[in-house]
């Protein structure tokens, strides 16, 4: 008898052996409330240059731009959201997608576009 793909185990292996176009869902976070009704969609994957809002954490209710998204670790890099290191250098916090809101979107990629006139028609 074969074992159930529900089974805990099998699903971690495939959260953390998921190949980087399936990461791209696991960045997705939802949108603010005024963004959410004039684009008529719930959530998107967050890109650099998306203005986000923390939602969780030691840096909860902080606003920036969104510096970088690292698909291999599954986080975001905020500006502002950083902390010093015993050496003194500054390096960014980094941040789980689910945790923030997107307040302002970088739509200067017009496939961004694309991909949220087709969700829109789904959702």
């Amino acid at each position: 008898m074969r074992a159930s793909p529900t089974q805990p185990r099998k699903q971690r292996y495939l959260y953390f052996n998921a190949p980087l176009h399936r990461r791209q869902k696991h960045m997705t976070a939802k949108l603010a409330e005024p963004l959410r009704r004039e684009l008529g969609i719930k959530r998107i994957p967050v890109r650099k240059g998306d203005t986000v809002i923390i939602l969780r954490g030691d840096y909860a209710g902080h606003e920036g731009k969104v510096v970088r998204a690292d698909l291999k670790k599954r986080r975001i890099y905020i500006e502002g959201a950083t902390r010093q290191k015993a050496d003194g250098t500054t390096v960014y916090v980094p941040i789980h997608p689910s945790k923030v809101l997107i307040t302002k979107l970088d739509l200067s990629d017009p496939r961004r576009k694309e991909i949220i006139k087709r969700k829109q028609v789904i959702e």
